[in-house]
């Protein structure tokens, strides 16, 4: 893919179905986005549910490089949670697929601001969550986030109570680069 105008953060999650395969096949999906590349994808975590749930969830990190503004991802993200059959009914409920668009800097480095009722960015809740942190620090532990701390920084300040993973999931590495088909139906 040629070059690209902005670096996007997606968080993953999934706690119903074949979590690890809802997994691969929305990074597949996002391989698929004309305009997006994704540059790479971080291990696994196995996490305590935020919210009503009480299933299991598996989190992951992805960095992408896209051509589309940041609206267009967002869209293009929950098509993909549509297609996974991601149900809407209660926030934070179970659900198939959870892609959440943490962060868009376009080329020059200026992290992008918005707030609608569609997409807020940077991500209100990520400098919260363990399961974003923790996968996005394997990626990119340095990287300086917009509330001037690095995101390994981030992790260290997690108050306990928002302290959510159970363990690395024990799967190569490399096993979202596998892309499997989904059943539809």
């Amino acid at each position: 893919m040629s070059a690209m105008d902005a670096d996007a953060w997606v968080a993953l999650g999934s706690n119903r179905g074949d979590r690890i395969e809802q997994l691969r096949s929305a990074i597949a999906c996002l391989r698929r986005i004309e305009g997006v590349g994704v540059r790479a994808v971080s291990p696994i975590y196995e996490t305590i549910p935020v919210g009503p749930s009480t299933d299991l969830f598996l989190n992951a990190v992805a960095r992408l490089a896209t051509r589309l503004p940041a609206e267009r991802l967002l869209s293009a993200l929950q098509q993909i949670e549509d297609l996974h059959g991601r149900q809407r009914v209660e926030p934070w409920g179970p659900r198939t697929l959870d892609l959440d668009l943490l962060l868009f800097t376009p080329e020059g480095g200026v992290t992008v601001r918005i707030s609608t009722s569609e997409l807020e960015l940077p991500h209100p809740r990520m400098y919260q969550r363990d399961f974003v942190l923790v996968p996005w620090a394997d990626l990119a532990p340095t990287m300086l986030l917009p509330n001037g701390a690095t995101v390994a920084a981030c992790m260290t300040t997690l108050d306990v109570r928002h302290r959510t993973i159970i363990r690395k999931y024990p799967v190569r590495r490399d096993i979202l680069d596998e892309p499997r088909r989904i059943a539809q139906g």
